[in-house]
């Protein structure tokens, strides 16, 4: 589904990514985790050719990203708020994403449907823009428009921060539903390490834009995970 062939990005003469290989496979969820400056983000940026890389590149179904847009009919991802359109109310937003993919208003009711408990009635009907809601609300909007058309490939950076303890729990056991129910392939950076390991069956350490251990996950990781960024 996704590979990385001899990735670095450069600023200012430091290298801030440096990834000879990685490879997500189809179905994977794949958990990204890392201290402060570790590279994630620029990492995320690379894939969905938001960034262009100093050196390298990113394949999705074996196309580099740079050279075809074929990869973003099956692409859904939410890196922070700038994904979103403030001026828009969370229903027009919406309507938005899913006119985009050529879905009906039915289609996007059926789709939103399982995110109901995670938009615990803050979200819909609330005839405000999005710029109005709470950094934890726009969060939620933005990660229900990403996974809207049903995407093959979910890719989303920290999406438990800004959420109080019971959105992240409710954000934790949707991201579990949609990988069973609709088998997406994900690829979730995240500072919660418990969350993510519940999440995702293999986790990836990021330092100083490289790959220090890409491991399965077990019902160890979360100690060893937590021995690595103590020690």
């Amino acid at each position: 589904m996704l590979t990385i062939h001899n990735l670095q990005k450069i600023y200012n003469g430091t290298t801030v990514v440096n990834l000879p290989e990685l490879t997500i496979n189809a179905g994977e969820a794949v958990g990204l985790v890392g201290n402060n400056g570790a590279g994630k983000t620029t990492l995320f940026r690379m894939l969905l050719d938001l960034i262009r890389p100093s050196k390298g590149e990113v394949q999705l179904k074996d196309v580099n990203v740079m050279q075809s847009d074929a990869w973003k009919s099956y692409t859904g991802s939410y890196l922070d708020e700038g994904f979103l359109i403030d001026y828009l109310t969370s229903e027009e937003y919406f309507k938005f994403i899913g006119d985009l993919h050529g879905l009906s208003g039915g289609d996007v009711a059926e789709r939103l449907a399982p995110f109901t408990d995670l938009f615990n009635g803050e979200i819909l009907n609330q005839r405000k823009y999005i710029r109005d809601y709470s950094k934890g609300n726009q969060k939620k909007i933005g990660i229900a428009a990403a996974a809207l058309s049903n995407p093959e490939l979910l890719i989303l950076d920290e999406p438990f921060a800004n959420l109080d303890p019971s959105s992240q729990i409710r954000l934790k056991n949707l991201l579990k539903k949609l990988r069973e129910e609709r088998r997406m392939t994900m690829f979730i950076s995240s500072h919660d390490l418990s969350h993510v390991i519940d999440v995702c069956e293999r986790i990836v350490i990021l330092e100083k834009g490289q790959v220090v251990q890409d491991m399965q996950t077990t019902e160890n990781t979360l100690q060893e995970l937590e021995t690595y960024f103590t020690v």
